[in-house]
């Protein structure tokens, strides 16, 4: 008999104190966030890091008007990816809040508001702004790149640039709108403030060449600072579900209709699609309850539960663009933002993801896996927002599990596999921020740190938590130290930035998974090493090496926590520590906190272990073949590495590496350097 239960893989799992500390405003009326980038006004390239809802728009707001005012910037022109998220940048009273000027835009000014397309007449609106004495204009990013191919990057001097969302700017050379901005920056002769809560791509590509990152001075606010310090919402969960048939069948098991929630279903194209959008519409509400007619002045079904609840739905799903428009005006409708009651559920497919704001949303819950990791960040923010009585916010993946005689296995595991890498890098985004420490008898205890029971203890690794900055700090003996300001930078705030690139790269993840070969340090060492090498390539091999070595121990330390929070009997009353805990403990239990011990560490090993538990045993063999039969030997390029870890190797220990040794990574390490002898002889790196 077939199990069709949807199962649950709770892979995250986070509680924070609700100090409500991130929604308290200062005597200019700023939050946290947009106090902490507000000090950064003076900065030419700003690129400010931070999560959904933590006020980017009006930390931006604040700036402009500093450079419009004290900064010689004679115009600022905003930029936004989709017209409905312009309505952010409105007019705001900031005077009202202790500001000294309020943030004002020309009805005629905000071409987001303006009927039409982004090309044509919004871009001859934007070249008439450019000659007026107006001050700020909102457009979309597509407006933006077609104006700057109308007018030239020399109409843009002297001005403020603001990107909202920018990680949807990529350094690939077919990227139009990180063309322009390169082109800017080059020039040298606009201000450019870039805002994102994701600074990665989901296609893995670089958001800006290295040289033009090096200009953006950074300010970063991490997920953990804005929900620890939010006043209700408590905890955060997010869970992927494999099912075996049908996800319409299936919904009602991982769909709670007494939450708030966002339902986005698959993308037609997808394999967890039936092809037919209105009928899983349909079938949805039809799982939910009975139809009781539909809600003259919103469009918002109606529908009574079995319970004898009516559910108010809102479909953006319906082709019906009349009727579409007017549910989705009903969901903007700004007199409606408070009132918790005004819609239940909404079903989506490509809208009410970035920039949609809805507070009450407790479950974000998307069918089938989306185009990439930043789509998936971006729909965890939409239940991220804080709001009276809402106490737990989680986010749902519901996944096809790869079945015995699916006949497009590889789509199945690699969609699997982008799950499995979503939930390690949110593991990563949603977790204190980590800073280590070179383990020296002359360190001392850092005040505000919190070291556990006991305090600092100069003679062995010690792990501090500050928990009002949300930072560990942890030290690690034989941890290389960055060098240069650039790897310092790097090892202090880019570190989730170089996981999201690790775990999304394919062949990494296969191999940490299910490869029962593997030796961990051929990932977190040649694999890990490569990629720092070819996203830094500027730094020296010191700084690359410092960097690596932060990385790994970032995620393996959360992957390690993971484990021990997992299978500890923590109370609920310890429940908001048992990440810290986690960390602690497994310090103590090993002998020494070391980065060789730290590299030897899989970091697929944790979610391995997760998935075997969920995935049906002849699922697992089958994803498990799939990917053996795309094993392959040594390149060229990998021998190399290995053999320079070799020389490391005899420099440390005054001996080669055996290829008899008892040790999986020193025997590796010697097939590595006779593979790198004989590529060399056979000329393969001439």
């Amino acid at each position: 008999m077939i199990d069709n239960t949807p199962k649950s893989v709770p892979s995250v799992s986070v509680k924070y104190a609700s100090n409500g500390s991130s929604t308290k405003a200062n005597e200019f009326g700023m939050r946290p966030m947009q106090e902490r980038a507000f000090e950064k006004r003076g900065e030419q390239y700003l690129l400010i890091k931070s999560p959904p809802a933590s006020g980017k728009s009006r930390a931006l707001m604040f700036i402009a008007l500093d450079k419009l005012t004290n900064q010689s910037v004679k115009q600022a022109i905003v930029v936004v990816p989709e017209r409905s998220i312009g309505s952010s940048f409105h007019d705001e009273p900031l005077s009202k809040h202790g500001f000294w000027a309020d943030w004002h835009v020309e009805p005629m000014w905000n071409l987001c508001d303006a009927p039409g397309n982004d090309n044509g007449g919004k871009v001859n609106s934007l070249g008439a702004f450019l000659e007026s004495d107006d001050k700020v204009l909102v457009c979309t990013h597509a407006t933006f790149r077609f104006a700057v191919d109308k007018f030239g990057i020399g109409a843009f001097d002297d001005r403020l640039i603001a990107v909202d969302e920018f990680h949807h700017v990529s350094a690939n050379p077919e990227n139009k709108l990180g063309i322009h901005l390169g082109d800017l920056i080059t020039r040298d002769r606009v201000h450019i403030v870039a805002m994102t809560g994701s600074y990665f791509r989901g296609d893995a590509e670089a958001v800006l060449a290295p040289q033009d990152e090096g200009r953006f001075e950074s300010v970063t606010y991490t997920y953990y600072e804005q929900l620890n310090g939010y006043q209700y919402l408590k905890q955060l969960d997010i869970g992927y579900f494999f099912y075996s048939d049908s996800y319409a069948d299936d919904i009602l098991k991982v769909l709670n209709p007494t939450e708030k929630t966002i339902i986005h279903i698959p993308n037609v194209n997808s394999r967890e699609s039936t092809k037919d959008k209105i009928k899983e519409v349909e079938h949805i509400i039809e799982e939910l309850g009975t139809w009781q007619g539909t809600d003259l002045s919103t469009g918002f079904q109606l529908v009574k539960t079995p319970e004898g609840q009516i559910l108010r739905i809102a479909d953006l799903v319906d082709d019906d663009s009349v009727k579409r428009d007017r549910v989705s005006a009903a969901l903007k409708d700004p007199t409606q933002k408070n009132n918790r009651d005004h819609v239940d559920i909404i079903i989506a497919l490509g809208m009410a993801k970035e920039g949609f704001d809805w507070i009450w949303c407790e479950h974000a819950l998307t069918v089938g896996y989306r185009s990439s990791l930043t789509e998936i960040v971006q729909i965890i923010g939409r239940a991220t927002r804080d709001a009276p009585g809402k106490t737990r916010a989680r986010f749902s993946n519901l996944i096809a599990e790869p079945a015995a005689a699916d006949d497009i296995v590889t789509e199945a595991v690699n969609d699997t596999l982008k799950a499995i890498a979503a939930s390690l890098l949110m593991e990563q985004v949603l977790a204190p921020r980590f800073e280590f420490k070179p383990k020296n008898p002359q360190n001392e205890p850092t005040p505000g740190f919190d070291y556990g029971e006991g305090g600092y203890d100069p003679n062995k690794c010690n792990v501090g938590f500050n928990e009002e900055s949300g930072k560990f700090q942890i030290e690690i003996k034989g941890l290389a130290t960055p060098k240069s300001e650039e790897a310092t930078r790097i090892c202090q705030e880019d570190l989730n930035e170089v996981i999201a690139a690790f775990v999304q790269d394919k062949t990494t993840i296969e191999r940490g998974l299910f490869d029962e070969e593997l030796v961990p340090e051929e990932l977190t060492q040649v694999r890990m090493g490569k990629i720092i090498k070819d996203k830094f390539p500027h730094l020296d091999a010191e700084d690359q090496e410092a960097v690596r070595q932060h990385a790994v121990a970032a995620l393996n330390l959360t992957q390690k926590a993971k484990e021990v929070a997992a299978g500890s009997s923590l109370g609920e009353e310890s429940a908001n520590t048992a990440f810290v805990d986690g960390v602690r403990k497994f310090a103590m239990d090993v002998r020494e906190l070391d980065i060789d011990l730290i590299d030897r560490i899989n970091p697929f090993g944790e979610a391995y272990a997760i998935l075997a538990k969920t995935m049906s045993e002849e699922s697992l063999k089958q994803v498990a073949a799939a990917i053996a039969a795309k094993r392959t030997s040594l390149t060229p390029e990998e021998a190399k590495v290995i053999a320079k870890r070799a020389v490391e190797f005899k420099r440390e220990r005054g001996r080669l590496p055996s290829i008899s040794s008892a040790d999986a990574w020193e025997k590796h390490l010697a097939e590595g350097a006779a593979a790198f002898v004989r590529f060399k002889d056979e000329g393969r790196y001439e």
